[in-house]
């Protein structure tokens, strides 16, 4: 799978000899070792998919084939993902049932839009998580509207769909 810019923040992504439009960071795609914390940019580089998040409660048809199922975590109410440099928990899924208690900056998973019905995350800044370096790095459902992201991939929720559904042993995610 790649995915090459064609715009500032309208990009196509090549999957299975076949182009899809996508959406990425608002300021384009950069050099990994040029990424920050919340610059709005798309890091570029051969990204392995690391775990694959689904809303239960969406009914997404989707097929879990051998190669993902280990893969696949279900998105609950009570996930966030940090995003504070400052926090200890800087780019890692947390589970938290009292909010009003978080004195970090966080986002969270189970949304009321459909943008995080399914995520894909991608192993940038991980193993080692260097803080500033860009956090949660995600291809997921694009926004109604197409609007390019804060630095994720996005696609509509049919191609993310067909992509998971297709996905093979060696899953790699190259963005240029």
């Amino acid at each position: 799978m790649r995915i090459l810019v064609n715009t500032i923040y309208k990009s196509k992504l090549i999957f299975n000899k076949r182009v899809y439009e996508c959406q990425v960071g608002k300021n384009g795609i950069l050099p990994q070792y040029k990424k920050i914390e919340g610059d709005k940019s798309t890091p570029m580089g051969k990204w392995k998919i690391l775990t694959i998040f689904i809303r239960r409660d969406k009914k997404l048809k989707l097929k879990f084939n051998k190669y993902i199922k280990n893969k696949i975590v279900f998105i609950k109410k009570n996930f966030i993902w940090c995003d504070d440099i400052k926090s200890f928990h800087y780019n890692k899924l947390l589970k938290v049932n009292d909010l009003s208690n978080l004195n970090y900056s966080y986002e969270k998973l189970f949304r009321d839009d459909e943008v995080y019905d399914i995520i894909l995350e991608l192993n940038q800044n991980q193993r080692p998580c260097i803080k500033n370096k860009g956090s949660a790095i995600f291809i997921h459902c694009s926004f109604n509207d197409l609007r390019s992201t804060f630095g994720c991939v996005a696609l509509k929720k049919n191609i993310l769909k067909l992509l998971i559904n297709n996905l093979q042993k060696q899953n790699y995610i190259y963005i240029r």
